[in-house]
């Protein structure tokens, strides 16, 4: 009886404290803002979409993975196929603990373990914002995944493992830094990609940002610690506005829809993103 107790309070999902968005107003303005941080369009949205296409967040991008393949959902205003009949409570417990309205835990490929640092009023604006975005009917595509990784309530032990709100760079920071820091392990969750995981899928995080393979095992995301990564702040804003590398190169794969969401913030956003990654520690 010890064990299963032990286990129902490791295993349970742990949605956000009730009073977490209490007095909070979501603004549309800033709303867009995150959106375009937080990278949505670039998994819920078709990934040839251009212009208001992004706008259309009907899922179906397929996210290959070691444990199966997994499908962006629709996250549209549709009520039925969609997110439409969420509330804020509702979208701040799917992005920042991984738990669905119905009380079920969801895949990490879906990023909370970085959106878990977002700030609540982010939320509350990305709500306001999704709010104001086109409905499509197409239903979410069911998940690839076999046995043991279609347990859901296995997920609670690996949120046990590795949710959680510290951040990786930690000390003093100025405020660019500080700001840049946010937008890098929360909201852009960069190190999603660009960090090697272990045997569980979990962020190693002493090799933070030092490169890792594409979940397919095709390719491999590069090294962008002041290790390897040897451009100026300067050449770092550049590509995160034009995806023009500093040897005349373009981003291309899933980085090019990346870059076209840092083109949309502003020009400060992505010097403070540009000053973080300087501070990162180097890895080789």
């Amino acid at each position: 009886m010890i064990a299963a107790v032990a286990a129902w309070f490791v295993l349970r999902p742990r949605p956000l404290p009730a009073d977490t968005f209490a007095g909070l107003t979501g603004d549309v303005t800033r709303g867009e803002q995150v959106f375009w941080a937080g990278g949505c369009a670039a998994c819920h949205a078709a990934a040839d979409a251009k212009g208001d296409g992004k706008f259309l967040l009907a899922g179906g991008q397929a996210l290959p993975s070691p444990f199966g393949t997994f499908y962006a959902p629709n996250i549209s205003t549709d009520p039925a196929a969609g997110i439409g009949g969420w509330t804020v409570e509702n979208l701040g417990n799917a992005m920042m603990r991984g738990v669905s309205p119905e009380g079920s835990h969801y895949y990490p490929a879906f990023p909370y373990a970085s959106y878990a640092k977002a700030e609540p009023q982010d939320i509350a604006d990305l709500h306001a914002f999704l709010a104001t975005l086109p409905a499509d009917p197409t239903p979410s595509k069911p998940h690839d995944v076999g046995f043991p990784f279609n347990i859901r309530a296995s997920l609670g032990g690996w949120k046990f493992l590795y949710l959680n709100t510290d951040w990786v760079v930690a000390g003093d920071l100025t405020p660019e830094e500080t700001r840049g820091r946010y937008l890098v392990e929360a909201l852009g969750h960069c190190g999603e990609c660009h960090t090697p995981r272990n045997a569980l899928g979990g962020m190693e995080r002493d090799k933070w940002l030092a490169g890792a393979p594409t979940p397919d095992g095709k390719g491999g995301f590069p090294n962008i610690t002041p290790g390897k990564m040897k451009w100026s702040s300067a050449d770092i804003v550049e590509y995160l506005t034009s995806g023009f590398t500093p040897e005349y190169d373009s981003a291309g794969g899933h980085m090019a829809l990346v870059i076209e969401n840092t083109a949309h913030l502003p020009d400060t956003d992505r010097a403070a993103i540009a000053a973080y990654l300087k501070k990162v520690p180097p890895l080789e």
